[in-house]
């Protein structure tokens, strides 16, 4: 019986780290653009790096007011 070969383990660290940084940096670039869209700053999504972060951030963002929905007084009066 023999293990992995040097080859056979080089094929799969070529294909396996690729694959790692899309899954790590994917969700990192999507809670940028939501927290953008909601009106906090984008490099919370950074946020998604942290291994306890990455459950409150979400929960956060969805039960926090939105800055980007908060209204200016007389928005929406048209004026004289």
């Amino acid at each position: 019986m023999h293990g992995i070969g040097q080859i056979e383990l080089i094929i799969i660290i070529l294909i396996l780290i690729p694959f790692a940084l899309l899954f790590a940096i994917l969700p990192v670039i999507a809670f940028w653009k939501i927290c953008e869209k909601a009106g906090f700053n984008g490099a919370l999504g950074l946020l998604m790096l942290v291994p306890i972060a990455d459950v409150i951030l979400p929960l956060y963002v969805a039960f926090a007011k939105w800055p980007a929905f908060k209204q200016e007084p007389n928005q929406g009066v048209p004026a004289d």
